[in-house]
């Protein structure tokens, strides 16, 4: 298993988002994503756009300070 954050990403229907991202950011979820495949396995890397949502969620998930405003409404 994998030792990076971000594990095996599910398939969903997605929702179409437009967005901008620095350069820097997208050379950085480029490398990423060429370590996740190599270590999950994959033959290929998976693009940014397949990589973002589950680092959101993942990111939202483990912020305990959203997580207990949600509950209080």
């Amino acid at each position: 298993m994998t030792k990076l954050r971000l594990g095996p990403i599910a398939e969903e229907k997605p929702v179409k988002l437009t967005l901008e991202l620095p350069g820097a950011l997208m050379r950085e979820l480029q490398d990423y994503g060429r370590v996740h495949a190599k270590l999950t396995g994959l033959e290929s890397a998976l693009p940014p756009e397949r990589l973002i949502p589950p680092m959101i969620e993942r990111f939202i998930a483990s912020d305990r300070e959203f997580g207990k405003q949600r509950r209080r409404g």
